[in-house]
């Protein structure tokens, strides 16, 4: 009678987990379902910001189709009214529901989360949430701000509480009323942090000791980065800390220990998060789910912790773009779990020690726009067919791929025969490749330049990830009829990941490639 579905997907999540090798997290639950997973390690969003990104991999569209490249809205009435994951799942028989952040909310999902299409029932939002930027940091004068880095007390909190501990109570409710029911569910959780403001119980500080953190490995703003790629991380500074630092804009660096701070406080809010996650799958164990419920985990995007002297999303470079993507599927990534059994007992971050290796882990680029499909197929229902080259009038398909082809391939059979290319992936040479997008208002940095309205977006900058390079051209780009002229190029990137992996040497302007271009094209 078909599998569950728990899916987690986090805000502005880098995969810094002790599973994707990060030495200094600490992520013990989230590691745990790793190594009962199948793990991506090259999976990245479509767009490095919120709305853009979940209505892309919710609908299974890019944001070409969906024409949201900011906030402001609604796909199913300005692009086409394209059935989404939630909805397919409904439409199959699943009872739907929504906890947290999972549409962005507003107008770009019609004020409601998309609801009644999406979901069976009106979806959950923790009620602490209204608080999230307001003064609720203490400083060191005993002041309350809006700031940036804000460990706080808890008990002190309005409500006693924080939004992603109410998130995990609810859905924990909801998955004891599925139990109860015997109600077959697609159970969407969508947790806030580490999105900013980094406002986390004040005790996962002391998991990062300020002299255990470095600064980003290329703190500096790379020599031949194109201005117009530059983020200028206009949320950041509006933030009252950010802003008693007086930085200069846009280049200007934030101090070595106040970036250090941030970074430390990145870390605590994953694993505040993690804690919460921990939660969440012990309640699957205990209501006896974890024998037949699939488990997705993923994020929005990443988040610059300072590389290439940036901060937060807004760009086209891996650190915004790539983000965790695992799935756990019962029987099929762990060997058969028998009906009650422990599979995700809680591990507590502060006594936990060692690390657990993912199950399977796969180096395939691959996309978020491509997790509808695949979780339709790992659930036994009809994958979506793939769209057309225009899809505007098509309710049902995917501009993804289903990437549970990858799922069993040993790796060495994977670089021999570089396999899974079909028709209906991105590919070219028989390589997978992960398509990102970020528009610009200018060719330099200014105020909106992070976030343009529509109406502003002049220039679109189209990237795409293989394996061994990062490539990107800023085009230009009409916002009336949502036009790209490849032929007018305003700065170019092109970094090698063997010897550059940070992207810091743009070595477009050192190459010629006019055939690589041709080749995108096709």
């Amino acid at each position: 009678d078909g599998m569950n579905v728990l899916f987690i997907v986090v805000d502005d999540l880098r995969p810094v987990l002790g599973s994707y090798g990060d030495k200094l997290v600490k992520s013990p639950n989230i590691d745990q379902l790793a190594s009962q997973s199948m793990v991506f390690s090259n999976a990245y969003a479509q767009q490095a910001v919120c709305a853009p990104s979940r209505v892309s991999f919710l609908t299974g569209r890019r944001p070409d189709t969906t024409r949201l490249y900011d906030f402001y809205s609604y796909w199913r009435v300005h692009a086409g009214n394209y059935s989404t994951m939630p909805q397919y799942f409904k439409e199959n028989g699943y009872m739907t529901l929504s906890v947290g952040k999972v549409f962005h909310p507003g107008v770009s999902s019609n004020y409601s989360d998309d609801y009644p299409y999406s979901w069976s029932i009106p979806p959950f939002h923790p009620s602490a949430e209204k608080y999230e930027n307001d003064k609720t940091c203490r400083g060191k004068d005993g002041k309350l701000y809006a700031n940036l880095v804000c460990p706080v007390n808890v008990t002190e909190m309005p409500g006693g509480t924080l939004p992603d501990i109410q998130s995990t109570e609810e859905a924990i409710r909801l998955l004891n009323i599925m139990k109860t029911n015997r109600q077959k569910f697609f159970l969407a959780v969508g947790y806030h942090k580490p999105h900013i403001p980094l406002r986390y119980p004040q005790e996962f500080l002391k998991l990062y000791p300020l002299e255990n953190i470095t600064l980003a490995p290329d703190p500096w703003v790379p020599k031949k980065l194109p201005s117009v790629a530059y983020n200028p991380w206009m949320d950041i500074r509006q933030r009252d800390d950010v802003q008693a630092l007086n930085v200069s804009f846009p280049y200007g660096p934030l101090p070595d220990d106040f970036q250090r701070q941030i970074r430390q406080s990145y870390y605590a809010a994953v694993s505040y998060l993690d804690v919460q996650v921990g939660l969440l799958l012990n309640a699957l164990d205990n209501v006896g789910l974890s024998n037949n419920t699939i488990v997705v985990f993923t994020a929005d995007h990443g988040w610059s912790l300072g590389e290439h002297g940036e901060w937060a999303k807004y760009s086209n470079f891996d650190v915004a773009t790539r983000v965790p993507l695992m799935f756990y599927v019962p029987g099929m990534t762990t060997s058969p779990v028998s009906q009650g059994a422990r599979v995700f007992p809680y591990l507590d971050p502060f006594s936990h020690i060692g690390g657990s290796a993912p199950q399977g882990q796969s180096k395939k680029v691959v996309e978020l726009v491509s997790v509808f499909p695949t979780l339709a197929e790992l659930a036994g229902l009809q994958v979506p067919p793939a769209c057309p080259e225009t899809s505007f009038g098509v309710v049902l398909c995917t501009e993804g791929t289903s990437i549970v082809r990858y799922f069993n391939v040993s790796e060495e059979k994977a670089e021999e025969g570089k396999e899974g290319c079909d028709d209906t992936g991105r590919c070219f040479n028989e390589e997978p490749v992960a398509f990102s997008q970020y528009p610009r208002p200018a060719d330099t940095p200014q105020w909106n330049s992070d976030k343009p309205k529509l109406k502003d977006i002049r220039i679109m900058g189209y990237s795409m990830r293989t394996i061994d390079y990062r490539y990107t051209v800023w085009v230009r780009f009409d916002p009336n009829n949502f036009s790209a002229d490849f032929d007018d190029v305003h700065a170019g990137e092109l970094y090698m990941m063997e010897t550059d992996p940070n992207q810091d040497y743009n070595i477009y302007n050192n190459t010629s490639h006019g055939w690589l271009l041709k080749k995108i094209l096709g």
